[in-house]
C-alpha cells in the first residue's frame, strides 16, 4: 500500500474532534482533517488500518516518508517507538465538514488501542490508512442486487459494521441478524428496514443456536459473517454444508482470532 495518486489506499493524519459512549464497553470517536478529502468509500463494512501512539508521545510513529518501504520500516522500529496498528471499521463518513467515526470495543483487560480510545481527547492525532477510491478491496459486503434474504452474523467487534449496513439497506430488504455480545448492557438500538429481526445472544452458543433458527423462505439468500476467525468458519459451514446456502453468496471475515494479537495475526498471514 502506497500513499500515491495511484494507490487505492492511502494515509490520512487526522485528529479527534470528539467521542461518545454508545454503551458501557462500545465508545465512537470521530476524526477530521484536511487529508479526509481524500478520503473514498461506497462500501459500508470498510476495513481501516489506525494507527495510534503511545502514551506519552503526541504522534503516532510510522515511517510513510519511506513510500512503499513503510511497512517494514515500522516493523523495524523499536516495539516503545513503534505506533499501535490495530483494524477497525469505518462506522460513517459525513462530507461538509469531513469527518469520520470509528466505534472501538472496550476490552477488560484493555489492549493498547482499547485504552487509548477509552481516554481519547480533542485534538488527539492518529493515522489512518484508508481507502482513496470508492470500490475497494478492504469492502467485503457485497451483497447480489437479487438477494431476497439478507442473513448476518456478528461478534462485538462486528456490531459497527452491522450497524452501518442495516442503516444503508432499501427498505424492501427482508434481513435476519444475529450479534453475540458479552453483556445485555451492550445491546443497543439498530436502526434498519422494517421487516428486519434481530437476534442479541448474550453468552449463548451462535453456532447452537443457529441450527436451531428457522429462516424466512428464500431462493436466492447472500449471507455475511464477521468477527472471531474460529467462529466465523464454523458458522460459514453451516449456512453452505447444513443449509445448502451457494459458498458464493457467503461472505466471511474474520476480524480477530482467540489468543492471538492482531501482529500475530498478520505475521501468521491471515
Amino acid at each position: 500500500m502506497t500513499d500515491s495518486a495511484e494507490s487505492p489506499f492511502r494515509f490520512f493524519s487526522l485528529h479527534v474532534t470528539r467521542t461518545r459512549r454508545i454503551s458501557p464497553s462500545l465508545v465512537r470517536v470521530s476524526f477530521a482533517g484536511d487529508d479526509l478529502r481524500h478520503f473514498h468509500s461506497h462500501g459500508y463494512d470498510q476495513s481501516l488500518s489506525l494507527f495510534v501512539p503511545h502514551p506519552g508521545q503526541r504522534e503516532p510513529r510510522v515511517p510513510i516518508e519511506l513510500g512503499d518501504g513503510w511497512w517494514q520500516g515500522w516493523r523495524d522500529l523499536p516495539d516503545d517507538v513503534r505506533a499501535v496498528m490495530r483494524s477497525y471499521t469505518l462506522r460513517e463518513l459525513r462530507c461538509g465538514p469531513d469527518e469520520i467515526d470509528i466505534d472501538f470495543v472496550l476490552h477488560t483487560p484493555a489492549g493498547p488501542a482499547s485504552a487509548w480510545a477509552e481516554r481519547a481527547a480533542p485534538g488527539d492525532r492518529v493515522l489512518l490508512l484508508g481507502p482513496a477510491v470508492a470500490d475497494n478491496r478492504a469492502i467485503r459486503f457485497r451483497a447480489p442486487e437479487d438477494a431476497d434474504l439478507l442473513v448476518l452474523w456478528g461478534d462485538s467487534t462486528a456490531l459497527p459494521a452491522i450497524a452501518a449496513i442495516l442503516e444503508a439497506l432499501p427498505e424492501r430488504q427482508k434481513v435476519r441478524v444475529w450479534i453475540d455480545v458479552h453483556d445485555t448492557s451492550d445491546v443497543i438500538h439498530l436502526t434498519a428496514p422494517p421487516d428486519t429481526e434481530i437476534n442479541w445472544l448474550v453468552g449463548e452458543d451462535s453456532l447452537a443456536h443457529l441450527r436451531a433458527a428457522s429462516l424466512p423462505p428464500a431462493e436466492l439468500p447472500y449471507v455475511w459473517i464477521a468477527g472471531e476467525s474460529g467462529s466465523v468458519k464454523a458458522l460459514r459451514r453451516h449456512f453452505v454444508q447444513e443449509r445448502g446456502i451457494d459458498r458464493r453468496r457467503v461472505t466471511f471475515v474474520g476480524y480477530w482470532r482467540q489468543g492471538m494479537s492482531e501482529e500475530e495475526l498478520r505475521a501468521a498471514g491471515e
